[in-house]
């Protein structure tokens, strides 16, 4: 947009838009100078960002309501944001609209120990729940690696996982109830305290959507009791064919572990060198595996799947004997990404999902894509789902590397769909995945995204020219791919 309109534009709306929302917005909570909106223009993928025309920082539901219909009657863009730990781009603000902060929504209002359910704020951290319930017995399960940091809203916009998702599932699989806000402002409840509720399951296509919906303003959490034993492995191997083989050996033979994570040499090398966890740095790739349930099956479960390690050459099979020697494997495991800051001033987390069948061949073409850009991906995998985590490393400020960087990310988004996989498994689509959602679902899918879009938000105010792609680009995208033979994916733009 042309610098002179954009800046006309911004001026009328501030100027229809900061009264409208003084009824009942405290001065303080709306911030329009640049140096406090510099905080706001990008979430956790840093290379996309944007400053918004205001930030809004409501305390009370009848505040975001009073937000959204000032909005909504202005045709001004929302974006929402939870703690801005998102990693692609889907919390970053629209050009002249108003990014809504959920920071202040941080109290868990009530904890039902007869239903082992708890009702919270959006913006309460993930690790908070599970340390609130914690004297009870009861834990929250997922638990995303920026569990200390996130927020359960935005858990429930990206539909995020965690190390434990194999077995407990994903946060949709973890939530009873949601209340939203519309577009226009309404209060809606999603769901309900009990296990089932009649009608469609609006809760769970509100979970995932990534604030193109609603805004969510409470959360039922399921709780869950702490098992009655836990024993954590790790085993190193001395290639990647046979740690993907013990992968598919375990849940073959019907276990299902809490948690069974794959990282390759690289990836042990740095964090050891971080956390000193005793991880045996020699390996080309170790697995860490998680039993839990009652004392009687875990020590049934762990002698079989140490059987299974030693038939596949497993060495240094570490087994925890008690909570302390747990917490430190799987400390270690979820300061993965913060360790690889020692190995390039950049990091780009990838997050795709494969059939457990394709991990080895995943990860050897991978392997064979890094040396083709000439550029070091390290793979970090939720291996037992088939949700993995390549790792880009390289220097932004070096043009070159910049564009390697996402056409190799690109690739590897391909390398997914090419298996039978999806581009996302827990980070979400936001703007980075945006055309790689037309090589993931046809036309007529992405027609019925946008109709469930527009049933939610006529106006398309709610984080516009995220997730869902336009038919219009999906052409232009695949006319390029498909006719031209060029690069499957256009460079991902700076902002």
């Amino acid at each position: 947009m042309n610098s002179n309109i954009a800046a006309s534009i911004r001026t009328q709306r501030l100027a229809s838009l900061i009264p409208m929302l003084s009824k009942m917005i405290p001065e303080h909570a709306i911030l329009s100078e640049p140096e406090q909106l510099k905080a706001y223009e990008c979430d956790a993928f840093t290379t996309m960002r944007q400053m918004p025309l205001l930030t809004v920082l409501p305390d009370t539901i009848e505040q975001v309501q009073h937000v959204m219909r000032c909005c909504h009657a202005l045709d001004i863009p929302v974006v929402a944001r939870g703690a801005g730990t998102g990693l692609t781009a889907g919390a970053m603000p629209v050009e002249n609209g108003v990014l809504l902060g959920m920071s202040k929504f941080n109290k868990i209002h009530a904890i039902d120990l007869h239903n082992r359910t708890a009702w919270i704020d959006p913006g309460v951290r993930n690790q908070a729940v599970s340390d609130a319930v914690a004297p009870y017995n009861l834990y929250f399960a997922p638990d995303p690696s920026s569990q200390l940091a996130c927020s359960v809203g935005g858990n429930v916009a990206e539909n995020a996982g965690g190390v434990h998702c194999l077995k407990y599932g994903l946060t949709v699989h973890n939530i009873l109830e949601l209340e939203i806000v519309s577009i226009e402002g309404e209060r809606m409840t999603l769901g309900g305290p009990a296990l089932d509720a009649a009608g469609y399951d609006l809760m769970a296509i509100m979970t995932g959507s990534e604030g193109l919906l609603g805004i969510v303003v409470g959360i039922r959490v399921k709780l869950l009791a702490k098992p009655a034993s836990a024993r954590v492995l790790l085993a190193a191997f001395s290639t990647i064919e046979d740690a993907g083989n013990a992968i598919a050996k375990i849940i073959g033979a019907g276990i299902i572990p809490a948690g069974l994570e794959m990282i390759d040499q690289t990836g042990i090398q740095a964090i050891e060198a971080l956390m000193h966890a005793g991880y045996p740095v020699h390996a080309a790739a170790v697995i860490i595996c998680e039993l839990d349930g009652s004392v009687e099956e875990v020590e049934d479960e762990l002698s079989s799947v140490i059987a299974i390690l030693n038939s596949l050459n497993a060495s240094d099979i570490q087994v925890s004997t008690n909570e302390t020697e747990s917490k430190r494997i799987w400390a270690a495991r979820k300061a993965a990404f913060p360790a690889l800051a020692s190995l390039a001033p950049d990091n780009y987390v990838m997050d795709g999902t494969i059939p457990r069948r394709a991990l080895a061949e995943v990860w050897t073409k991978i392997n064979r894509l890094s040396d083709e850009y000439q550029l070091l991906v390290v793979n970090v995998f939720h291996a037992g789902d088939g949700n993995m985590h390549p790792s880009i490393l390289f220097d932004s400020s070096d043009e070159n590397q910049y564009q390697r960087a996402n056409e190799l990310a690109t690739r590897i988004l391909e390398l997914c769909i090419q298996v039978g996989g999806t581009i996302s498994g827990e980070h979400g689509i936001g703007l980075e995945k945006i055309n790689q959602m037309c090589l993931q679902f046809s036309d007529a899918e992405i027609n019925q995204f946008h109709a469930l879009k527009h049933a939610f938000d006529e106006k398309r105010l709610l984080n516009p020219g995220k997730q869902i792609p336009t038919l219009a680009r999906c052409a232009e995208f695949n006319a390029m791919h498909i006719h031209r033979g060029e690069m499957p994916f256009p460079h991902l733009e700076r902002f």
